[in-house]
């Protein structure tokens, strides 16, 4: 009975979510944009006033107009709408953004445990070969992969993964030493439970918390790096509708046809902080030194 009265029910869950985003603004504006950001990916098809601009079709009667009614962010050099270009945009950045993290997840969760289970040997070698990669910025190292690869949204998927996984190897490390050496884990191991029974029940439900704080708070970073590469030619190639390409295409036009960098440039913005704030809000929420205010 005690039992049952402490378990939170279904119709308590909205109370509680609608209590949390109360006390938390920057959680609500984050979740609040990144949702936009997602929804106008999804629905792309639905919003866009001319789904063909997005990729291929060319209008060269209709090139460089100006914001309208039929053309709410103008038109490009080529006649496509950019509405429509950066309505798609939103299907292709969040996305290199979650497959970066969840590569650099794969790789760096299970080499970060490993070295903070075990230790010794194990950790030296994965820790001296994290930081030969963290010893560059990861810009730089990101331009130095997508250079040696062939421009390609694939590529810089993959550039920018080699560079962000060494991030989370050091993350959960220090939370596996952390949690490696409490005492439950200790009379686990005293009383021969296998060692993948730890990990998996123990030390790796109680390291995941600053991971989900941090890849949050990297979707921004993610996207900016891939705009950058898209940008100077590295990433994304026409007719993508690659938001750093298209600030790339338009730089040329800015000082006369503004809307060609404003409009993708803003969605880049708008997106970074979003993801930013809820990254924010869910530190916030998830640091057990939090207080809770009423």
């Amino acid at each position: 009975m005690i039992e049952q009265a402490l378990t939170p029910t279904p119709a308590g869950r909205p109370a509680r979510l609608a209590a949390v985003l109360r006390r938390n603004p920057l959680l609500t504006v984050g979740a609040a944009l990144s949702l936009i950001v997602v929804l106008a990916g999804l629905f792309a098809p639905i919003l866009a006033p001319h789904p063909a601009d997005a990729y291929v079709a060319t209008h060269p009667t209709e090139t460089l107009l100006p914001p309208s009614g039929l053309h709410p962010f103008g038109t490009d050099q080529l006649g496509r709408d950019i509405l429509t270009r950066v309505l798609y945009g939103a299907r292709i950045s969040p996305l290199i953004a979650v497959l970066v993290l969840l590569i650099a997840c794969v790789v760096g969760i299970p080499l970060g445990i490993a070295a903070g289970y075990f230790g010794g040997l194990i950790d030296d070698v994965l820790m001296r070969i994290t930081d030969v990669f963290l010893a560059f910025p990861a810009l730089l190292l990101a331009l130095a992969f997508a250079a040696v690869l062939s421009p390609s949204i694939g590529n810089t998927t993959l550039a920018i993964a080699l560079t962000w996984w060494p991030w989370y190897t050091r993350l959960v490390r220090g939370q596996a030493a952390s949690v490696a050496g409490r005492q439950y884990v200790e009379a686990a191991r005293a009383l021969g439970v296998p060692h993948r029974r730890i990990l998996l029940r123990h030390v790796l439900p109680n390291s995941i918390t600053p991971l989900i704080v941090q890849v949050s708070l990297d979707v921004s970073a993610v996207i900016l790096t891939a705009s950058a590469l898209s940008f100077l030619g590295l990433g994304a190639q026409d007719p993508t509708p690659d938001w750093g390409l298209m600030v790339s295409q338009g730089q040329s036009y800015f000082t006369t046809q503004w809307w060609l960098v404003t409009f993708p440039g803003a969605a880049i913005l708008l997106t970074a902080v979003a993801f930013n704030l809820l990254g924010d809000g869910l530190r916030d929420v998830l640091d057990p030194r939090r207080v809770p205010t009423r």
